[in-house]
């Protein structure tokens, strides 16, 4: 048995109850893999389970991106080999069709154990190949943030050439679906609170800018940079605050996308708006692994490379959420392991 290096979130939470510690690993049993893990990546997610703890107020390994090479094989695998560049899985057992979890108990790095550590031993499932020649870093982002985006606009969207997609800020899952878009030809229209970062959005290619702060009432202004029509789709990350302008931003029977809680989980909701509208209200948790693969093969096939802010080192993780928490990021934190 090897002994490897971990992070520890103890019970309650919070940020001087992550700690540094040593775990064994173990060899694969049949259908299962070893992986040295050498990248993860921040989300809101994981900032959640690290701040308010794990309902079940155990001891977890959190982070639930996971990237690294495979370095042994169990009995009876054929998907991977020794040396292949993988990628986690948020939901490991939802492989492919309906959602079929309302929990995150089989979640790593939330009901289970998750890749804040030098390695893992796990089934098949919990991982995908990662796109051919990703650095692990850039591979790190792609289990919450890139699927999400994908699913959201790909999948349930049905996104075509021409459709206008309206964007909340300049996080992870916000920068993935711009480019996205992009790649099916769609109009963007992006908003921030900063206007540097909207900048940096229209060098990516957003084709229209709001500031939010500036602009309180952003969702008419979309609707006015679209002739009246409406936008096509709204990545909706904001929640409670902000969902009130996605559905006035939104087409008649349009697309409003909600992925987020930023401004909290609950709040009034205009029926009447929704139904004179004939919105479609859909709420995305990532994905499955067989849309996992899919987006990969449409990365490759595009060159698409995700947009990484900033490196700390595993120790640093505490730091890491710090810089998270304080809103100065643009795409993606990384921890290097």
């Amino acid at each position: 048995m090897t002994t490897i290096k971990t992070i520890q979130l103890l019970p309650g939470g919070g940020f001087d109850k992550i700690v540094v510690a040593t775990t064994g690993s173990r060899d694969p049993d049949p259908g299962e893999i070893r992986v040295k893990i050498h990248a993860s990546s921040l989300n809101y997610h994981d900032y959640g389970v690290v701040t308010q703890g794990v309902a079940s107020h155990e001891t977890r390994i959190p982070m639930s991106d996971g990237a690294g090479e495979v370095i042994a094989i169990g009995a009876g695998v054929s998907e991977f080999k020794v040396g292949d560049h993988v990628v986690s899985t948020f939901f490991p057992d939802w492989q492919d069709g309906e959602p079929i979890a309302d929990s995150f108990a089989r979640t790593p790095g939330d009901g289970i154990d998750g890749y804040a550590r030098e390695e893992v031993t796990a089934h098949t499932t919990a991982f995908t190949h990662a796109p051919q020649d990703y650095s692990h870093a850039e591979a790190a982002t792609l289990t919450t943030a890139g699927l999400t985006a994908w699913r959201t606009l790909i999948v349930n969207g049905q996104l075509k050439p021409g459709d206008t997609v309206l964007l909340q800020g300049t996080g992870g899952v916000s920068i993935f679906a711009l480019q996205f878009a992009k790649l099916a030809g769609a109009r963007v229209i992006a908003t921030s609170s900063s206007d540097a970062k909207l900048a940096r959005m229209k060098a990516l290619g957003a084709d229209e800018l709001i500031n939010y702060r500036t602009d309180p009432d952003w969702g008419m202004t979309a609707r006015r940079l679209t002739r009246g029509r409406g936008v096509d789709h709204v990545i909706e990350v904001g929640g409670s605050a902000t969902l009130p302008q996605s559905m006035l931003a939104t087409r008649v029977g349009g697309h409003v996308a909600v992925i987020g809680i930023l401004s909290g989980i609950e709040g009034p909701l205009s029926i009447r708006l929704a139904l004179s509208r004939q919105l479609r209200l859909q709420a995305v948790l990532v994905g499955n692994r067989t849309q996992q693969q899919q987006m990969i093969k449409a990365i490759e096939a595009n060159t698409l490379r995700p947009v990484i802010d900033k490196h700390f080192a595993l120790e640093q993780i505490a730091d890491a959420f710090r810089y998270q928490e304080s809103g100065q990021h643009f795409g993606k934190i990384v921890l290097d392991i």
